[in-house]
């Protein structure tokens, strides 16, 4: 890391999924610019922000001293209170004026994920585009970067106009750039500043995984098409021994083999490397531990039986009640990378294997989940719902509805609205609500579900005639009763995926809350890939997996009644005989 905090320009930003190490690798950063005798500040727009938890300090909307790093301050944008403020102004004058079912339907078109980082981008952008606010630093660190389709959607003539104002369109992401106009020369120059080599370098953080690296290949192509051009790759947790233990011995081959797999795209730019923390990278010794470059020193490790789990769900237990009903279906839901597809098909494959009927309908190319299965079973059928075949129908349908009654620059919004991640969400609602109907007559388990967003926003007439009816004259009855399905503890049961890490754990709990606004409670957790669970032996392992039991406490603790815990598995789990392995603890 010493070489890339030497490089670095006056604004740094941090971008990646969730539980890579973004927040990590901006607060080494931050932490070695500062050791350098640098004025830096350290901003967090993660929703879900442990930032003071990772320096060990507590922090506020405001920038306060970090101790332990002169010349380092740091502050917390939370996003969703920005978001809630920014909505307040959006709505607040028609508190009064309008029905209050209209003043509920704009509170929730305004709650999705696109108004928390338009609200986030707008909390920021007084640091990079007011000149007064950035003179006091000599460097600026962003733990997570604005996405390319923010950057396009701001760039658009047609988002500085009324165009909302008089949308008849139904959009439901562009809600939030209603009341930007007042914005738009601190936005233009932020996105100057963005776009500039000598100032802004944009770091894409990831893990040695495939789907880590697939998001940042992603991620660097959209920001490069909108002029962010100064990027680099940071390969974060590289574990690498010598060990004899066979957990160790896997996982390193498994950290080989990624960094010989990296995209394309990613190979083209400046890489670095940053080893495997067993306890994580928390606290200031940590910080600048890894800023120097210094090797792990793991402090807690014990030989023998070092791990103690708290009291989990025994998987043969979950299975049974998951079978009981005989019927109905099972949603796994969770971010992207923590193996929802494949819970989906260990559940399916268990099921089938007691006797049950079982559809098993995911968005993940069918090849995969079919090799993940393995040998087909007589009770399984695999079905597909394509996203991309959903979007593009829909997208053609709205566009379609809407050439030649709105002019040519809100043309353009529409089409850039027509790519904004919510969009795919609801194009797939009607293929999801007509495989969730056929619950009535089997077991359906999907790894694809729509967010607490979505079925609030479609959760009055009026919102489900913007967002669905638009594309199709007569509503199924299939999308009709699907709330109500999807509400009923008995029809339907919600499993939430999740890592034992920060970031995952946190980024779930937020998920459930947002299911619990939607009248939907989980039934259970699943905590994915434990090295608390493999029994291993290896120090630095074991540790790892004492770090773990914070978050696995956590979630038996304080989210879910139901939880099982699956172990790290370092080899490609395909068939009924691999598949089962998740369902084995060692300790």
């Amino acid at each position: 890391m010493q070489d890339f905090i030497h490089a670095a320009p006056k604004f740094i930003f941090f971008t990646g999924k969730g539980g890579v190490g973004k927040t990590s690798m901006a607060c080494t950063t931050a932490v070695g610019l500062a050791a350098l005798g640098r004025k830096v500040l350290l901003i967090s727009t993660d929703p879900a922000s442990n930032l003071d938890e990772v320096l060990g300090c507590p922090l506020d909307s405001k920038p306060v001293p970090v101790a332990g790093a002169d010349g380092l301050e740091a502050m917390n944008i939370n996003p969703l209170q920005a978001a809630t403020e920014y909505r307040e102004r959006m709505v607040g004058p028609y508190r009064g004026v309008l029905p209050d079912a209209s003043i509920q339907q704009m509170e929730e078109q305004l709650s999705g994920a696109c108004t928390v980082e338009i609200a986030g981008f707008n909390e920021f952008s007084k640091f990079i585009g007011d000149e007064q606010s950035v003179a006091t630093y000599e460097h600026i660190v962003l733990d997570t970067a604005p996405t390319g389709h923010t950057l396009r959607l701001l760039n658009l003539p047609a988002a500085w106009t009324n165009f909302m104002a008089d949308n008849k369109t139904g959009s439901s992401c562009l809600g939030p750039l209603s009341g930007l106009a007042e914005q738009q020369i601190l936005f233009e120059k932020v996105i100057k500043a963005l776009r500039n080599p000598r100032q802004t370098r944009l770091a894409l953080v990831a893990r040695a995984d495939a789907m880590s690296l697939k998001e940042a290949a992603r991620a660097a192509a959209e920001l490069q098409e909108q002029g962010m051009t100064n990027q680099c790759l940071i390969v974060n947790g590289l574990f690498i021994t010598d060990s004899d233990d066979p957990t160790a011995k896997a996982f390193a081959k498994l950290s080989r083999t990624m960094l010989e797999q990296i995209p394309a795209s990613l190979k083209k730019l400046p890489r670095y490397r940053v080893p495997f923390r067993a306890e994580g990278i928390m606290g200031m010794a940590a910080l600048q531990s890894v800023s120097r470059n210094e090797p792990d020193t793991p402090r807690n490790a014990l030989a023998g039986h070092a791990i103690i789990l708290p009291p989990l769900n025994n998987w043969k237990k979950f299975f049974d009640e998951l079978a009981a009903p005989g019927k109905g279906v099972i949603l796994t839901m969770g971010k992207g990378g923590v193996g929802k597809t494949t819970m989906a098909a260990l559940i399916a494959s268990e099921l089938a294997q007691r006797g049950h009927s079982v559809l098993l309908s995911t968005t993940d190319p069918a090849a995969h989940i079919a090799e993940t299965l393995g040998t087909a079973h007589t009770n399984i059928d695999v079905a597909r719902i394509d996203p991309k075949a959903e979007t593009e129908h829909y997208v053609e349908s709205v566009l379609a509805k809407n050439q030649g009654i709105l002019s040519e620059q809100d043309m353009e919004l529409l089409e850039e609205e027509m790519r904004s991640p919510c969009i795919e969400e609801i194009a797939v609602f009607q293929a999801f609500a007509h495989t969730v109907a056929r619950g009535k007559e089997q077991f359906i388990v999907l790894d694809t579900a729509p967010t607490g967003h979505t079925l609030l926003l479609l959760d009055s007439t009026q919102a489900y005639h913007r967002e669905v009816s638009r594309s199709a004259e007569d509503l199924p009855e299939a999308v009709k009763e699907l709330l109500p399905r999807i509400r009923d503890p008995k029809f339907t049961r919600m499993l939430i995926v999740t890592l034992p890490e920060a970031t995952p754990v946190h980024e779930a709990a937020a998920l459930q809350g947002d299911l619990q606004r939607a009248g939907i409670t989980p039934y259970g957790w699943i905590i994915n890939r434990s090295f608390a669970a493999t029994g291993t032996r290896d120090p630095v392992l074991i540790t790892k997996g004492q770090h773990e039991l914070t978050y696995i406490e956590e979630v038996c603790r304080d989210l879910s009644a139901h939880t099982v815990l699956a172990p790290w598995i370092g080899e490609e789990l395909a068939g009924e005989a691999n598949l089962s392995k998740l369902q084995q603890i060692h300790v």
